[in-house]
C-alpha cells in the first residue's frame, strides 16, 4: 500500500479534531471511510496510531511522531502548490506567529503586520497571542511556525533564539506607595502585605515573579490570578491590586495609562524574550520571510532606549 497525502491529511485531521466524528464532519467524508483510512496507516506503518481516552482520541507515541512528518509534508506540498501558482517571483503562503502574553513581544504584532503588508503582501500572516509554554508545543508539533516567548531555553522540540531582555516593573493604583516619588526603584521586600494581580502559575512571568520574590524573602499576597491584559489594567486603576509586568508592557499598552510605574531593585527581575522555532521542521519560504522581517523590526526596538530593551548574546 502507498501513503497518499489524502491519508495523511485526513490522519491529521483526526489528531487536531480529537475524534473520528468530528473530523469526518470536517472533510465532508464518511465515518467509516475515515477509520478505513486510518486503518491502513496502522497496517503501513506497523503501529497502533491512536487511542481512545477520557478527553477523546489521541495520538500515540508513534502516531505523534507520524503527526509530526505528515504536518510538515503537507505544509511543502501546499507550498509548492502555491509557488507553482504563482511562479513570478513574489513569496506567497501563509505564516502563523505566536506572541506570549504579558510581554514586549505583543507590541511587535503592528510593525509585524505593517512591514509585512509591504516587504510580502501575498504572505497571509495568522497572530495567535497565548501563554509560552503552549506556543512552543505548537510550534513542536508542526501548527504554528514561530513564536516569541518568555524564556532561553532548553524546551524540548524547539530551538531558542533569545532577542531581549527587559526589567520588570511594579505598576499599581494611581497614589501608591505614595511615601516614595514615582522616579525612585522600590526594593522588592516593599511588595510584603501588597494585594497581587498575577497570571496563573503555569506561566513563565509569573514563576519568574515568584522566583524574585522568594530571593527577597517576600511571600506574594495574590489576590487574583487574570490572564487578560485588558482586564489587568482595569483592575490595577480600580484600587484592587498591583501588578509586576515587562516595562514597555506597562508603558505602551493602553490599559495601564494612569498607573503608577516604579522599577523594582534588591534584585531586579529581567526577562529574556526569545524566538521559538521547531529544531525538526523546516521553516517555509514565507515563515523565513517572516522571520527576517521580524528580527529587523526587533533590532528597530532594542536600538530605541526608550523602550528600555537589553539586547542578549547570541
Amino acid at each position: 500500500m502507498s501513503v497518499d497525502f489524502r491519508k495523511l491529511k485526513s490522519f491529521v485531521k483526526v489528531v487536531d479534531a480529537g475524534s473520528v466524528s468530528r473530523a469526518a464532519g470536517i472533510l465532508s467524508t464518511a465515518q467509516p471511510a475515515l477509520s478505513q483510512q486510518i486503518a491502513a496507516l496502522e497496517s503501513h506503518f506497523r503501529h497502533k496510531l491512536l487511542i481512545r481516552s477520557n478527553h477523546g482520541i489521541v495520538p500515540t507515541e508513534a502516531g505523534l511522531i507520524l503527526y509530526r512528518h505528515a504536518q510538515a509534508l503537507l505544509k511543502q506540498v501546499e507550498q509548492a502548490r502555491i509557488d507553482m501558482d504563482l511562479s513570478a517571483g513574489t513569496v506567497a503562503g501563509r505564516v502563523s506567529i505566536g506572541l506570549a502574553t504579558y510581554s514586549s513581544s505583543t507590541a511587535l504584532s503592528l510593525p509585524l503586520l505593517k512591514a509585512m503588508k509591504e516587504r510580502h503582501p501575498q504572505i497571509l500572516i495568522h497572530i495567535n497571542d497565548s501563554f509560552g509554554h503552549v506556543l512552543s508545543e505548537l510550534i513542536m508539533t508542526g501548527r504554528m511556525d514561530m513564536a516569541v516567548i518568555y524564556g532561553s531555553g532548553p524546551i524540548k522540540g524547539v530551538v531558542l533564539q533569545p532577542l531581549f531582555g527587559e526589567e520588570l516593573v511594579l505598576v499599581s493604583p494611581p497614589g501608591s506607595h505614595a511615601d516614595v516619588p514615582e522616579s525612585e526603584p522600590l526594593p522588592l521586600s516593599a511588595l510584603a502585605g501588597v494585594d497581587l494581580l498575577l497570571p496563573s502559575g503555569g506561566h513563565f512571568l509569573r514563576r519568574m515573579i515568584d522566583e524574585g520574590l522568594a530571593r527577597a524573602r517576600v511571600t506574594p499576597h495574590v489576590v487574583s490570578e487574570i490572564e487578560s491584559v485588558s482586564s489587568l489594567g482595569a483592575a490595577v486603576l480600580e484600587g484592587l491590586g498591583a501588578t509586576i509586568l515587562p516595562g514597555s508592557v506597562a508603558g505602551s499598552v493602553a490599559s495601564f495609562g494612569g498607573a503608577a510605574v516604579r522599577r523594582l531593585v534588591r534584585p531586579a527581575m529581567t526577562a529574556t524574550v526569545s524566538l521559538c522555532i521547531s529544531d525538526h521542521l523546516p521553516l517555509s519560504e514565507p515563515a523565513l520571510a517572516a522571520r527576517s522581517v521580524l528580527i529587523d523590526i526587533v533590532a528597530g526596538m532594542v536600538s530605541n532606549t526608550s523602550l528600555g530593551l537589553k539586547p542578549v548574546s547570541r
